[in-house]
């Protein structure tokens, strides 16, 4: 395998590939060539230190990719005197990165789940949702992979998420439609199969 389809399935699957990682200069010098472009001068005042600040900041946005979401998952509690009825965290916030356009998108997750004899702790639910948010995206693909890493690691009797955010690429270019969000939801086992069940979460969040 060469080393660039080594990097790209690191990069899949939501890992960083160390051996093949650009340093701050070479994400500096990127900064530099698109100010550059864009018609400015990067060496003026305003600017001179824009660079490593905009590296600085990527490095935050994108701290995801340094995370494993089924290793927070993976310290669960079986002392739960007997409850099995849902959990469900609402209004978790959220920022991400459309990967189309590598601009922000901003809403709210709502996570639930039904445990099957172990809970997590709730603090690591939203610990999930940052990290998959702390990588390049699209809403779909974001909703999927939290709801997915909680069912595989928790083994709950259902998993269910829905994210409702507002795209700046389709707010600040393109259509330019400002106040339009955007709901996807997953849902697996008992949420998916039991319109009952469905039903109960959706007014929990509110919907």
């Amino acid at each position: 395998m060469t080393s660039s389809s080594t990097s790209l399935e690191a990069a899949l699957n939501g890992h960083r590939d160390l051996s093949d990682t650009p340093t701050q200069a070479d994400a500096e010098a990127a900064v530099r060539t698109l100010i550059r472009w864009a018609g400015d001068d990067p060496e003026r005042e305003g600017l001179h230190d824009t660079p490593g600040r905009v590296a600085r900041a990527y490095r935050e946005f994108f701290a995801g990719y340094e995370l494993d979401p089924e290793e927070v998952l993976s310290k669960t509690f079986s002392e739960t005197e007997g409850y099995d009825e849902m959990v469900c965290l609402r209004d978790i916030d959220l920022k991400s990165h459309c990967e189309h356009h590598m601009v922000p998108f901003l809403g709210k997750a709502h996570v639930a789940y039904l445990p099957d004899r172990r809970v997590v702790g709730i603090s690591k639910l939203a610990r999930v949702v940052d990290i998959f948010s702390r990588r390049l995206q699209i809403q779909e693909k974001l909703t999927v992979q939290i709801a997915d890493a909680i069912d595989k690691v928790l083994r709950p009797r259902g998993v269910a998420v829905v994210i409702e955010a507002e795209h700046q690429c389709m707010t600040m270019r393109g259509v330019r439609k400002p106040g339009t969000f955007t709901v996807t939801s997953r849902m697996t086992g008992a949420f998916r199969s039991d319109p009952s069940t469905r039903k109960e979460f959706l007014a929990m969040i509110g919907r």
